[in-house]
């Protein structure tokens, strides 16, 4: 399902009080981080990464969050992300039409 404009802020929003739930650190990505982030996304459907590299890691540290969960990426600064993932057996968040 593609999240319109409309949606993404509104999510922004939602998320904007919220505290980063996984930190990804300069160890990079590994297998605990990925179960990790399955658990967040099931439980919150909306939740905040830290990712602590350089720019253009970043970039590809999001770009592989995406493809491995299956989320999509509301926002992106500094070291700040924000994916969403609906939750098909148990929806937590009424997106806007």
């Amino acid at each position: 399902m593609k999240i319109t404009e409309q949606q993404k802020r509104h999510l922004r929003g939602l998320a904007h009080s919220l505290k980063p739930v996984v930190m990804v650190g300069q160890h990079g990505l590994k297998a605990t981080i990925f179960e990790e982030l399955e658990t967040a996304l099931n439980a919150h459907e909306l939740i905040k990464l830290r990712i602590a590299a350089d720019r253009d890691e970043r970039k590809e540290i999001t770009a592989q969050i995406i493809k491995q969960t299956g989320a999509e990426l509301i926002q992106a600064i500094g070291q700040m992300s924000i994916i969403y993932r609906r939750n098909s057996k148990d929806p937590k968040i009424a997106l806007p039409k």
